[in-house]
């Protein structure tokens, strides 16, 4: 019965509006993904397609904070909201990251990082679920930790790099995985490019170490209420 119970208050509300925005933002999710993947690596095969790319990640990461208003405003926190809301956002920065990654603008070693905090903290939470306990909700070393995600990734994406008339391939100019670390072959790069795409990376950097911080601090709160309960 206990587990019924559980069953039925995770899936109610599973219709409300803040909910809905939710699965909005996992459909624009898989649009996006396959905008960036055409674009290829920078965005050099279709820069009109990159831009779509980091048009609709922004928009996407954006509607993370609509669905939470709209839940606190309308009284409209589920615990599936508190369930999908942070997944959606996982499946956001997590396919970016991983494309990126594929396309050599972001080290593997940082998106591995990223994947299994992600996968813990995603795999307590359904255990959290199956011994019929409540989710419980990201604390602000997490949300600080998404925002910062999706300001760096969001830069990484555009490609400024069209703005400036001296580059007209941007895999000319070797980042080593977004990292600062070129090789000038010949061409001009304005000072401006590697300054935009270094605080980009460095973004990344700061929002990795929130998220393994957040991570601990999330997998600690959940162990210390096993042991009280």
């Amino acid at each position: 019965m206990q587990q019924e119970n559980g069953k039925k208050s995770l899936l109610g509300g599973w219709n409300s509006p803040p909910n809905l925005v939710t699965y909005a933002r996992i459909v624009l999710m898989l649009v996006f993904l396959w905008l960036d993947i055409m674009a290829g690596p920078w965005g050099q095969k279709d820069p009109q397609f990159r831009f779509a790319a980091a048009v609709l990640f922004i928009v996407a990461a954006s509607t993370d904070k609509l669905d939470g208003w709209m839940a606190r405003t309308f009284n409209q926190v589920t615990e599936l909201g508190k369930l999908m809301d942070p997944i959606a956002d996982k499946l956001l920065i997590c396919s970016a990251l991983v494309v990126a990654s594929v396309f050599g603008e972001v080290q593997w070693w940082v998106t591995a990082l990223f994947l299994i905090r992600e996968i813990a903290v995603t795999a307590m939470r359904f255990l959290v679920i199956d011994s019929g306990g409540k989710v419980i909700a990201a604390d602000k070393a997490g949300k600080y930790k998404t925002l910062t995600q999706c300001i760096g990734l969001g830069m990484l994406i555009m490609p400024v790099w069209v703005f400036s008339g001296q580059i007209s391939n941007p895999a000319r100019v070797a980042f080593s995985g977004g990292g600062l670390a070129f090789s000038h072959l010949g061409v001009g790069v304005p000072t401006w490019w590697f300054c935009y795409y270094g605080l980009a990376s460095l973004i990344i950097k700061i929002a990795l170490i929130l998220c393994l911080y957040s991570g601990y601090i999330y997998i600690r709160n959940v162990l210390r209420a096993r042991k009280s309960a």
